[in-house]
């Protein structure tokens, strides 16, 4: 017997089943930010995950792969691009809300790590050292709020990686138990879960991912490109042009050049008028622009993307308004709304 038969003949399994739902809502909405992340991944290594699954026909291996070999390494590289953005906003606007100890580590090191040069110095090895390694646990033991937020944040991380590998292992069973309690075969329910999930796999693979991948190598390149500048000719705060230039990829039609391009320009202006040396760095940074930050993501991930069914001018509202709404999870929170709105008023309402 199907879900949606058990409530329509025992109203008293309905109000449990709401009862029950408001309770793991409530307790859900503590952890929204996690969980809506934890399905962003899942739709971002999904793709990826469906050829491991076809390889190694093993859903388990698949999904492991794809949580340690893709999930991982993204995580680590859009961190350590979050610091470097950081340590220049705190260059930029002298904020003293973005502090060292926020991040568990002692100034000096946070200021070392944040500059890309110190990764090629022979210094970087000392990170892996138990001197240093004991600097930065004395750093976090004495300073107990700091070691509460880093465990808060570690939990999150783990309860999301875990949420998003059930996910990719488990999501036929989901939907095979979707469909059966909802009969959604062949009905309107199929038709609206179809719908939501295909506009989803759009939006999280195809824009989000996009911007993030496209914004965390700009960040890095550009700070890199800066490490070989000629004196008077680097990137003008190369880590805040890489960030917007990743939000910049969610504008339609222009996308990141309306970011690269101006900064370009004023390079070539600015090399001409103080001199012909850093010409050379100017054609460098366009070069990186547009192949490596512009064109290459856009065509890694562009094979992977579905058609667009979500009108453009309100998608970019919900990237706009779903920051100022919720938060920081908002930009994923949002456009899912979005979707579940758009599909139930397009196929429930008009049936």
């Amino acid at each position: 017997m199907s879900l949606r038969s058990t409530l329509q003949d025992h109203p008293l399994w309905t109000l449990l089943g709401v009862t029950l739902l408001a309770a793991v809502g409530y307790v859900l909405t503590a952890f929204i930010g996690t969980v809506i992340v934890a399905v962003f991944v899942y739709y971002a290594a999904r793709p990826i995950n469906r050829r491991l699954v076809d390889r190694f026909d093993h859903r388990t291996t698949a999904a492991g792969v794809s949580i340690t070999a893709l999930v991982l390494p993204a995580i680590g590289l859009v961190g350590y691009a979050l610091l470097i953005v950081s340590q220049q906003i705190r260059d930029v606007t002298d904020l003293s809300t973005l502090r060292p100890e926020d991040f568990g580590l002692p100034p000096e090191l946070y200021n070392q790590l944040s500059q890309p040069s110190f990764l090629l110095s022979a210094e970087f090895q000392d990170l892996f050292t138990g001197e240093l390694t004991g600097s930065i646990l004395s750093s976090l033991a004495s300073i107990a709020q700091t070691a509460t937020a880093l465990g808060t944040v570690a939990i999150n991380l783990f309860a999301m990686v875990v949420l998003a590998f059930y996910l990719l292992r488990d999501d036929h069973r989901l939907g095979r138990w979707i469909a059966e309690q909802f009969d959604a075969e062949d009905s309107i329910a199929g038709e609206f879960f179809h719908a939501v999930d295909r506009d989803l796999s759009s939006i999280f693979f195809g824009n989000i991912l996009n911007a993030i991948v496209a914004g965390t190598i700009a960040v890095i390149a550009y700070s890199l490109l800066n490490v070989v500048a000629p004196a008077g000719g680097a990137i003008p705060a190369a880590a805040l042009v890489g960030l917007l230039a990743g939000v910049a990829s969610l504008i339609p039609v222009v996308g990141m050049k309306i970011v690269y391009v101006p900064v370009f320009l004023y390079m070539a202006v600015r090399g001409v008028l103080v001199g012909g040396g850093s010409l050379w760095f100017v054609l460098l940074f366009g070069v990186v622009s547009v192949v490596i930050i512009d064109l290459i993501p856009d065509l890694v991930l562009r094979p992977y993307v579905s058609g667009k069914n979500v009108h453009i001018g309100l998608l970019m509202l919900a990237y706009i308004l779903g920051p100022l709404f919720f938060g920081w999870y908002g930009l994923f929170l949002m456009p899912a709304l979005l979707v579940c709105f758009i599909q139930f008023a397009r196929i429930v309402c008009q049936h």
